[in-house]
């Protein structure tokens, strides 16, 4: 009888053991989101959809992190930290995608899954996402800007870093539209740094117009130069004289759109980029991929291209993006 209870208690605390070593292995993928730069609305809104993936996964541990500031080497310092422990898989938005290669690769030769975003020249990834063709949107703004300066007069275009691939392909995709099709646009200060930083791009724009009290036209492509363009518009009193376009969100310009200090911002929802880079690190970690016309069941990324990327990974674009102005810009509550 001794024997028969000893055994019961055994089996129970085997069953016991086993429940918590299935839970611990429920729990022990843990993918984490990199992004330039922490406590800004946009990456605030990534987080919201970073939340929502850990929300709907349970048996994941998903979050969001990045540096205080937009700066290259504290996200490095902050992945190589991640690859010490060790995590399942990273979903990255690189501030400055050759200064990651290193960590990235090692990072991938440890068996991590490596997830980027607005980063379609970083070689040592599984796979970049990106929201749309980089410079197609970035012709789409010059063409809304060269409408509103009726094709003729100076202009000048912003970047938040030269280090931002995407920003970059932004701010050349207007650059190259300009001169293919109007050649009376005098482009007159080409891709001027901001830092990301919406008190630097006040800074810049204001320089700017001491400099060229003629200019007709600003192209932004961080979602803070439009903030700092604006206010800098609106001090001077220039509402309506100068014409403004660049990437956004429609909370953040909404008050510029009202006073005319702003022309029209186009976005993507960075919350749904971030579901969509958690979910397909998800399906790296399964084993599975991304496919040519795959519908990741989000808006924007239901019918994705695949093309080759620069090292072994694959691109994957969706066409996500918004164009709003002062009529429409409310529908976007973000």
């Amino acid at each position: 009888m001794k024997l028969t209870r000893l055994t019961v208690v055994l089996a129970g605390a085997a069953l016991a053991l086993g429940a918590i070593a299935f839970a611990d292995a429920a729990t022990d993928q843990t993918i984490v989101t990199v992004v330039k730069v922490t406590g800004i609305n946009w990456f605030n809104r990534m987080d919201d959809g970073v939340k929502e993936f850990a929300k709907d996964n349970p048996g994941i541990n998903a979050y969001q992190t990045g540096p205080g500031r937009a700066d290259a080497a504290q996200q490095l310092k902050i992945i190589e930290d991640l690859i010490a422990k060790k995590v399942t898989a990273l979903a990255v938005v690189p501030f400055d995608p050759p200064t990651l290669e290193p960590a990235l690769k090692k990072a991938m030769d440890r068996g991590i899954k490596v997830v980027t975003h607005e980063a379609d020249n970083e070689k040592n990834t599984d796979i970049d996402i990106e929201a749309f063709d980089n410079s197609a949107y970035g012709a789409s703004l010059n063409e809304s800007l060269a409408g509103c300066m009726h094709q003729d007069g100076k202009w000048v275009a912003l970047v938040g870093s030269l280090g931002s691939r995407s920003q970059v392909q932004w701010a050349d995709g207007g650059i190259d539209n300009a001169k293919k099709k109007y050649p009376k646009m005098n482009l007159v200060e080409p891709k001027l740094e901001t830092n990301n930083d919406a008190e630097r791009a006040y800074e810049v724009a204001k320089e700017v117009l001491r400099k060229h009290p003629d200019l007709k036209g600003f192209q932004g492509s961080s979602s803070l130069d439009v903030i700092g363009i604006g206010r800098a518009i609106e001090e001077a009193g220039m509402q309506g004289k100068i014409c403004v376009y660049g990437t956004g969100l429609p909370t953040e310009a909404g008050k510029f759109l009202e006073s005319g200090a702003i022309n029209g911002i186009a976005f993507w929802d960075p919350k749904l980029a971030g579901l969509a880079m958690n979910k397909i690190a998800k399906m790296l970690i399964d084993g599975k991929t991304v496919t040519n016309g795959m519908d990741l069941g989000l808006p924007g990324y239901t019918k994705v291209t695949v093309t080759k990327g620069p090292g072994k990974g694959i691109i994957v674009r969706g066409q996500g993006w918004v164009d709003v102005d002062k009529s429409n810009y409310k529908q976007y509550p973000f």
